[in-house]
């Protein structure tokens, strides 16, 4: 079964193989949580829940919120968090750097929808992720977020994964990085949506802000591409 997977993955320009260290990186992720008291994680970009219910299983009791604007994974959230007391979600929704109303590209693989447009070698080369349509969202900012949905938490962890995004989901925390303790952004080595910049200048944000790298996990590697697309950074003041 492994072996038909991995031949149909490689068909659309993927590669499978095991994750060094296996599931490693969630334990080290929810200890950072707790060595930095978070008591409060934004995951934007939430799809159908994989973030928040695997740092849940492996440990982490704090309140989570999540947004998700596409319609289908949004109903698998609702569904998905209705048992669990401290998982909170939001009205379906984007985040951006401005509240308003956008289309965003509805992918076969919901993982892979985003606001921005596949670049042209992206579209050639990553056929299973070309867009099949679009929905109409509305989108709200950080700083909107964290009045909305917050009061007592102080320490807020903020998880972005919005395909290519991630530049405008920062520029929405405007005036309240002071709340932000820590922060998890998928960073492109390789972008594959237009306007999306690489990881470099997200990382200077990031470091302008006093936050430092203190984690880092591969992410996608494309055999179409012949190198590794991305990758998520863990970031905290030290």
């Amino acid at each position: 079964m492994v072996g038909f997977t991995r031949k149909l993955a490689r068909r659309f320009g993927f590669d499978i193989a095991p994750f060094p260290g296996g599931a490693k990186h969630w334990t080290q992720i929810v200890s950072l949580l707790a060595r930095h008291e978070v008591n409060c994680v934004f995951d934007v970009g939430a799809n159908v829940g994989q973030y928040a219910n695997a740092i849940r299983k492996n440990g982490y009791p704090g309140r989570i919120v999540s947004f998700e604007p596409l319609s289908g994974a949004h109903a698998q959230l609702v569904a998905r968090s209705a048992g669990d007391s401290n998982w909170d979600l939001a009205p379906r929704t984007a985040v951006g750097a401005k509240q308003g109303e956008t289309q965003i590209h509805v992918s076969a693989e919901s993982d892979m929808s985003s606001i921005l447009p596949l670049d042209a070698t992206a579209h050639e080369r990553l056929a299973s992720t070309r867009s099949t349509g679009t929905e109409t969202v509305p989108v709200t900012t950080v700083a909107a977020a964290l009045a909305a949905h917050t009061s007592d938490e102080t320490h807020i962890f903020l998880k972005s994964d919005t395909q290519g995004f991630e530049a405008q989901v920062l520029a929405g925390v405007a005036g309240c990085w002071d709340r932000i303790t820590g922060v998890q952004l998928e960073l492109s080595i390789q972008p594959i949506y237009e306007g999306q910049p690489d990881h470099l200048p997200l990382l200077e944000q990031l470091a302008a802000h006093g936050f430092r790298p203190h984690l880092v996990i591969p992410g996608y590697w494309s055999r179409h591409y012949g190198r590794m697309l991305e990758y998520d950074v863990v970031c905290f003041r030290d």
